[in-house]
């Protein structure tokens, strides 16, 4: 067992890696009533195309990483919910672009729940007849999306940047994509992405490490994992250029929704590269976009936009955008104001006291983070799938200066690069 102290934020993670390849992290937190544990793996929509080294090219159909995950939680015996459930534990699990996780959390009986999400995890159950099932049900989740407006919209968004790379696929995939699922390649796609060596266990609470990974090795060590070999994942390659410069979706609602950003050319970052980039574009947004900003005061006052104004930025493998916007009723006005004041800062830079404010503020917000064992899980299996060290987030806080915020400014928001995705109750 591996301890790894981080005496910055005063935490000591300890982790090892199993034979079978499965990595394990556990990280105690003293005086904590509730503990959290997530199983994930590195597997989301994204990977439609892959193969195993040595093994056959594979290409499966859209949606299939969030079907895999709907179908893991049905056993011959019922549905697994129940057992969580009989025991004080709230048990859930999502899929998203690159990862799939289970997760409990309870307060009491963790090494039983902690046994049945390693066992339900590792031992699928599948039936022709439970996956037609199935595809009413995850058709049904496809239409409520499609009316909903904010989904419309995020997605909309995306699929407006991309040509080529998945991300633009949506997660649950289409009704035609799911139709085309079979029972023999959700076991392909478990097989081969379920296999412990591509997956991590991460325990966070008032547990003790040594008890967490003693249960986990003899719980593993009965289970039989031949070794395999490395994934590869095959991505077509993405033109630099947007897809389209606007989408607009018609659906009732009471004001447009409006969202837009920048889709980066390129994304080679990888490790601490991708975090340092990322971090600094969460830093500049907040600096040019946070309600305590001039452009949201401004727009704010020409009544623009709404309280549920606001801007992300995500970055992955092979992709990187931003997102802004909310509810505006006059969608075309609100981009092209945010253009001229983003234009205003570019020339005269960021001032280094917004910039301080700004750091500071984020510095304050991962800190109160690690007072959530939810919210840590989630980010350390986020970051680990990168290459990224959860813990690395502070350290790279404090060595960001001004003049890498002023960088990105400059390198971001290329409106040649610029998209808008817009939910109209009428087509304008």
């Amino acid at each position: 067992m591996k301890e790894i102290p981080y005496p910055h934020v005063k935490e000591t993670l300890y982790s090892e890696q199993l034979p079978n390849g499965l990595s394990v992290y556990v990280l105690p937190k003293e005086g904590f009533a509730k503990t959290y544990a997530t199983f994930s793996t590195k597997y989301g929509s994204m990977d439609n195309h892959f193969q195993v080294a040595g093994g056959e090219d594979i290409k499966v159909p859209d949606g299939i990483a969030h079907f895999l995950e709907h179908k893991m939680f049905e056993e011959p015996t019922g549905d697994v919910f129940s057992q969580f459930a009989a025991r004080g534990a709230s048990a859930n699990a999502f899929t998203s672009f690159d990862r799939t996780a289970y997760l409990f959390s309870a307060t009491e009986h963790i090494h039983e729940n902690l046994v049945t999400l390693l066992n339900f995890v590792q031992k699928p159950h599948f039936t022709e007849e439970s996956v037609e099932k199935e595809k009413g049900i995850i058709g049904q989740e496809i239409k409520m999306y499609q009316d909903n407006p904010d989904w419309r919209a995020y997605f909309g968004l995306i699929e407006t940047m991309y040509h080529k790379h998945p991300i633009q696929i949506d997660i649950a995939g289409t009704i035609e994509s799911i139709s085309r699922i079979t029972k023999e390649l959700l076991y392909d796609c478990y097989n081969t992405f379920y296999h412990p060596s591509n997956m991590n266990l991460f325990v966070v609470g008032g547990v003790k490490p040594e008890e967490i990974l003693e249960l986990v090795k003899k719980n593993q060590a009965g289970k039989d994992y031949k070794p395999q070999g490395a994934i590869q994942r095959h991505f077509e390659e993405e033109p630099p250029s947007v897809k389209q410069r606007e989408k607009v979706a018609v659906l009732p609602v009471s004001l447009p929704k409006c969202l837009f950003g920048c889709k980066e050319p390129e994304q080679t970052a990888a490790g601490n590269g991708m975090l340092k980039r990322e971090l600094t574009m969460r830093v500049l947004l907040d600096v040019l976009l946070s309600p305590s900003s001039d452009i949201y005061q401004k727009l704010y006052d020409e009544q623009l936009i709404s309280d549920n104004f606001g801007s992300e930025y995500n970055i992955g493998e092979n992709y990187a955008f931003s997102v802004i916007g909310g509810d505006t009723k006059d969608p075309e006005r609100l981009i092209a104001t945010v253009r001229e004041e983003i234009d205003a800062v570019k020339e005269q830079g960021v001032n280094n006291d917004d910039f301080e404010r700004s750091r500071k503020k984020k510095i304050g917000g991962f800190l109160r983070q690690l007072n959530s064992p939810e919210a840590i899980a989630n980010e350390f299996t986020k970051y680990r799938f990168k290459d990224i060290d959860l813990f690395d987030i502070l350290p790279v806080y404090e060595r960001m200066t001004l003049d890498d915020v002023n960088a990105r400014l400059r390198e971001h928001f290329n409106w040649n690069q610029l998209a808008a995705s817009i939910v109209r109750s009428e087509q304008g």
